[in-house]
């Protein structure tokens, strides 16, 4: 764990010029999540596809979650609208050009092929789209980008075996799999033979947990799958034992709190535990999920966030701190971001 550095007096005015100027790493952006209503509607007009609604104001109305899965039943239909390559190209450049905007470096960008190969659409279709926009942003943007293939946990371990197989000829062009939709019912167990088999291929592995589900499943996430990084894991505040095992590991947290509001895990967000978690140790990251969904991407959440829990500069230092620990890349860029980040705060 990097000591935090001695930081300059930073007044509360400042501080929310510094959330937004800093570096940051997002982990935990599911790139379907950020399909804005402007952009489904533009694809649905260009690709001839039927959406039950009659106007972008309408569809934005509709964003209103009581939990996780009547998000899931919009998130799904918006997504029938990726049908080319060009698609899911112009989908992720328009999140890697905010991403830019919010001062982001690094984003690790989670996919899942599932919500688009049983529609019909090839799964070179879906990778390659993604991939040139991730290709595209370290040329024109200066943001470098990873792909993470999500299994649907609602599906069945078979189902995740076969998409895992479709993948694999472009095994060049993602780092790692994830496990993500409905949590509650859908242990990670259910899905040991798939990680184990990733870990033979040397994917990175991550895995949604204690987001609704119990901290039981943050455990099986660790244990079981095997996973590097525990996306949510909020509710892992309910288990003593498990906090000071994820202190001790140093294992992410990819906290989400616009996300954990809209969907009700807490019900304001100066509820919100991240404090706690990062007064315990814990290596949070702050991260947007589902921006286009959820209210606000990377630098909205840590605006807001901090607002309403008092977080102070060395928290923000932190947070940025630890994104960057948290990410798949090697150590020289990680200390290069750092110093970055430094030089913000020093400034």
């Amino acid at each position: 764990m990097a000591a935090i550095p001695a930081l300059p007096a930073i007044s509360a005015e400042r501080l929310p010029g510094l959330l937004r100027r800093m570096p940051k790493a997002e982990l935990h952006i599911h790139i379907e999540g950020s399909l804005e209503p402007e952009l489904i509607f533009a694809m649905a007009q260009r690709n001839g596809v039927a959406i039950p609604y009659a106007s972008v104001e309408q569809l934005r109305r509709a964003y209103a979650f009581s939990n996780l899965q009547s998000f899931l039943d919009i998130y799904y239909a918006g997504a029938s609208v990726l049908i080319t390559e060009q698609d899911f190209f112009d989908m992720a450049w328009a999140y890697l050009e905010r991403a830019k905007a919010d001062h982001v470096v690094h984003a690790e960008i989670f996919f899942d092929p599932q919500t688009h190969t049983a529609r019909g659409v090839a799964m070179e279709t879906v990778i390659n789209g993604l991939h040139r926009a991730c290709e595209q942003a370290r040329t024109q943007l200066g943001v470098s980008a990873s792909l993470i293939l999500c299994f649907l946990r609602h599906l069945s371990e078979d189902e995740a075996f076969q998409t895992l197989e479709q993948a694999l000829p472009l095994r060049d062009k993602f780092i790692g799999v994830g496990l993500d939709s409905s949590e509650v019912g859908h242990p990670p167990e259910k899905f040991a033979r798939v990680f184990a088999r990733c870990g033979e291929l040397g994917l990175h592995r991550v895995a949604h947990a204690g987001e609704e589900g119990p901290p039981e499943y943050i455990w099986s996430a660790l244990d079981v799958l095997k996973v590097e990084r525990i996306d949510h894991g909020v509710q892992s505040a309910k288990d003593p034992q498990l906090m000071r095992r994820l202190a001790q590991e140093r294992v992410p947290l990819t906290v989400c709190p616009l996300s954990n509001l809209k969907l009700c895990v807490f019900p304001r967000l100066a509820d919100h535990n991240i404090r706690q978690l990062l007064d315990a140790g814990l290596a949070v990251t702050v991260n947007s999920d589902d921006p286009a969904y959820f209210g606000g991407y990377l630098n909205d959440n840590f605006l807001q966030t901090f607002e309403a829990t008092g977080l102070t500069a060395q928290h923000a230092w932190q947070l940025a701190n630890n994104s960057f620990e948290a990410s798949f890349v090697g150590a020289e860029r990680k200390r290069r971001w750092r110093d970055q980040l430094d030089e913000v705060f020093a400034g």
